[in-house]
């Protein structure tokens, strides 16, 4: 959980500093890139949870006389689902491997933006597959327990990824602004 803490008057001894005086804030604006990509790891893999149930679902329930898989809407739900979770995945992998490579300093500079606008992007992955999952499951998804257990706590949960860390209106501004550093100001 989080609490709020102020220290007034307090006086912290030189060899517990973490960095430089008067540059804590800048060491808690790093610390977001990392805590922001692990929110983007679990959005991700909790929007494959969502494809993975749906999928097993639409292949043993029946309607119409036929499996659920049969019908082309519930297909078509399920490729948009899979084709934003791999591409987000994609995009995912791309970063991991730039923080993996990038000094700290360099990662820190560099990567603030496109974190925060991957990880916006992925919550609102997490969001669609968790809907378009409960559409498939139907009233199933409303159960806390049985069939539709996992996608009813996955709905649920959606705002717990969208919200820490930076909203997703926060952070497609952080992205946008970091973008904007790179371009000349001639206009």
């Amino acid at each position: 959980g989080t609490a709020y803490v102020t220290f007034e008057d307090c006086k912290v001894p030189v060899e517990n500093l973490l960095g430089k005086e008067n540059e804590g804030f800048k060491c808690i604006m790093y610390n977001f890139n990392h805590e922001r990509w692990g929110f983007v790891v679990q959005a991700n893999r909790f929007a494959r949870v969502c494809i993975e149930e749906s999928m097993k679902h639409a292949m043993k329930r029946e309607t119409f006389g036929k499996k659920l898989i049969q019908h082309p809407v519930i297909r078509y739900k399920l490729a948009q689902m899979s084709r934003q979770v791999e591409a987000c995945h994609c995009w995912l992998e791309f970063t991991t491997y730039q923080l993996m490579k990038m000094s700290k300093e360099e990662s820190n500079v560099k990567l603030g933006g496109p974190i925060a606008l991957l990880k916006a992007h992925s919550s609102h992955i997490m969001e669609y597959c968790a809907r378009e999952a409960a559409q498939i499951f139907g009233g199933l998804s409303y159960t806390r327990g049985g069939q539709g257990e996992k996608v009813e706590r996955l709905y649920r949960e959606v705002r717990a990824y969208a919200i820490p860390a930076g909203s997703e209106e926060i952070l497609l501004d952080l992205g946008v602004r970091q973008a904007m550093r790179g371009i000349p100001n001639r206009l």
